[in-house]
């Protein structure tokens, strides 16, 4: 397996679980230079590797965990635990600016922006809920920044991003976000997947999987 390819946490002959680095695609764009992704170097990894692989997918600039499955009877299996949301997730994020509540609940509906695509804006009336579990894991008061644990309950586009950035939310955009933020204020964005649990599409078992935020 190539590192310079992917970062290969674990893999049998249905499942591999990969660590997305920040800037690098899930899925091919429809413009040739937005070709590289997960979805186009797994099979360079894996050449048994069939059809749909991608159970779900990480925004280009989030960095962290990503199920992919290598035949298309593994690949259902996982869209099911997604659709199902028995997988669990949890995310990592450093924010701009001081979060006063210690933990809590967001529960805020968001939809497309149609002139500004793929921003999303609030929409109380025809946006979708997403629901968003977090907790303050470390206040920096002097760098007024805010590490935080993100547990989301849906999965909406840019669901973590704009819980965080919105007034109605935690009204702290992400570190390095360009769509929600200031991009200036981190060399990236600082969202990273570091934990996943799924079901193993052929045996059951429970799985869990981490990855330590790289920032």
């Amino acid at each position: 397996m190539s590192a310079a390819l992917l970062d290969v946490v674990y893999a049998d002959d249905d499942i591999a679980v990969i660590d997305k680095p920040s800037g690098l695609l899930s899925c091919p764009g429809r413009d040739p230079s937005l070709f590289d992704s997960v979805q186009t170097r797994v099979p360079q990894v894996f050449a048994a590797a069939t059809g749909s692989i991608l159970a779900h997918r990480l925004d280009q600039p989030t960095s962290g965990l990503l199920v992919v499955g290598l035949h298309a009877a593994a690949h259902r299996a996982l869209r099911l635990q997604f659709e199902a949301r028995s997988v669990e997730k949890v995310y990592e994020a450093v924010l701009v600016g001081i979060v006063a509540v210690d933990a809590g609940v967001l529960r805020l509906p968001f939809r497309l922006d149609v002139e500004r695509r793929p921003y999303q804006i609030h929409d109380e009336v025809h946006g979708k809920v997403g629901v968003t579990r977090f907790e303050v894991l470390h206040r920096d008061a002097s760098a007024l920044r805010t590490r935080v644990r993100f547990i989301p309950e849906t999965g909406r586009t840019h669901q973590l991003r704009t819980h965080a950035a919105h007034a109605l939310g935690l009204g702290c955009p992400i570190a390095g976000d360009a769509l929600y933020g200031d991009p200036s204020t981190a060399p990236r964005l600082l969202l990273h997947a570091r934990t996943l649990v799924i079901d193993h599409p052929r045996t059951g078992a429970r799985l869990r999987f981490e990855r330590p935020a790289p920032f």
